[in-house]
Protein backbone atom coordinates (compact mmCIF):
# COMPACT_ATOMS: atom_id res chain seq x y z
CA UNK A 1 0.00 0.00 0.00
CA UNK A 2 1.57 3.47 -0.87
CA UNK A 3 1.28 6.69 1.53
CA UNK A 4 -1.28 8.33 -0.94
CA UNK A 5 -3.52 4.75 -0.16
CA UNK A 6 -2.80 5.04 3.52
CA UNK A 7 -3.87 9.13 3.44
CA UNK A 8 -7.08 8.18 1.38
CA UNK A 9 -8.02 5.38 3.86
CA UNK A 10 -7.39 7.66 7.09
CA UNK A 11 -9.91 10.44 5.40
CA UNK A 12 -12.11 7.87 4.17
CA UNK A 13 -13.05 7.23 7.74
CA UNK A 14 -14.16 10.22 8.52
CA UNK A 15 -15.96 11.36 5.16
CA UNK A 16 -19.76 11.02 5.36
CA UNK A 17 -21.89 8.78 2.40
CA UNK A 18 -22.78 11.46 0.35
CA UNK A 19 -24.75 8.51 -1.75
CA UNK A 20 -27.03 6.24 -1.51
CA UNK A 21 -27.89 2.85 -2.96
CA UNK A 22 -31.29 1.35 -2.64
CA UNK A 23 -33.99 -0.66 -4.59
CA UNK A 24 -32.84 1.09 -8.38
CA UNK A 25 -29.44 -0.80 -8.03
CA UNK A 26 -26.00 0.57 -8.82
CA UNK A 27 -27.32 1.34 -12.19
CA UNK A 28 -29.56 4.26 -10.99
CA UNK A 29 -26.10 6.46 -9.57
CA UNK A 30 -23.46 5.09 -11.48
CA UNK A 31 -24.15 8.71 -13.25
CA UNK A 32 -24.18 11.09 -9.87
CA UNK A 33 -20.98 8.81 -8.99
CA UNK A 34 -19.37 9.87 -11.54
CA UNK A 35 -20.53 13.81 -11.09
CA UNK A 36 -19.61 14.10 -7.72
CA UNK A 37 -15.98 13.01 -8.35
CA UNK A 38 -15.43 15.36 -10.32
CA UNK A 39 -16.32 18.20 -7.43
CA UNK A 40 -14.39 16.29 -4.97
CA UNK A 41 -11.80 13.51 -4.43
CA UNK A 42 -13.38 11.41 -2.10
CA UNK A 43 -17.04 10.46 -2.10
CA UNK A 44 -18.51 7.58 0.08
CA UNK A 45 -21.26 4.97 -0.76
CA UNK A 46 -23.59 3.29 1.20
CA UNK A 47 -25.15 0.06 0.25
CA UNK A 48 -29.18 -0.24 1.30
CA UNK A 49 -30.31 -3.20 2.26
CA UNK A 50 -32.79 -3.10 -0.56
CA UNK A 51 -29.96 -3.05 -3.16
CA UNK A 52 -27.35 -5.33 -1.76
CA UNK A 53 -30.39 -8.75 -2.09
CA UNK A 54 -28.34 -11.71 -2.23
CA UNK A 55 -25.04 -10.23 -3.29
CA UNK A 56 -22.24 -8.67 -1.09
CA UNK A 57 -21.35 -5.07 -0.20
CA UNK A 58 -18.24 -5.73 -2.29
CA UNK A 59 -19.76 -7.19 -5.67
CA UNK A 60 -22.18 -4.04 -6.08
CA UNK A 61 -18.93 -1.38 -5.04
CA UNK A 62 -17.11 -3.16 -7.53
CA UNK A 63 -19.78 -3.01 -10.13
CA UNK A 64 -20.59 1.04 -9.41
CA UNK A 65 -16.81 1.39 -9.44
CA UNK A 66 -16.67 -0.18 -12.87
CA UNK A 67 -19.67 1.93 -14.50
CA UNK A 68 -18.77 5.22 -12.77
CA UNK A 69 -15.09 4.84 -13.86
CA UNK A 70 -13.86 4.94 -10.57
CA UNK A 71 -11.73 3.32 -8.06
CA UNK A 72 -12.95 1.84 -4.80
CA UNK A 73 -10.65 2.01 -2.01
CA UNK A 74 -12.39 0.36 0.62
CA UNK A 75 -15.33 -1.54 1.66
CA UNK A 76 -16.43 -1.44 5.36
CA UNK A 77 -19.60 -2.88 5.99
CA UNK A 78 -22.00 -1.37 3.78
CA UNK A 79 -20.60 1.42 2.76
CA UNK A 80 -17.84 1.64 0.01
CA UNK A 81 -15.39 4.97 -0.39
CA UNK A 82 -14.25 6.04 -3.83
CA UNK A 83 -11.77 8.31 -5.82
Amino acid sequence: MTKDERTLKKRAQTTDATLRVGKGGVDAVADELESQLRDRDLVKVKFLRAARGGTTTDELADRLAAQAGADVIETRGNTATYY
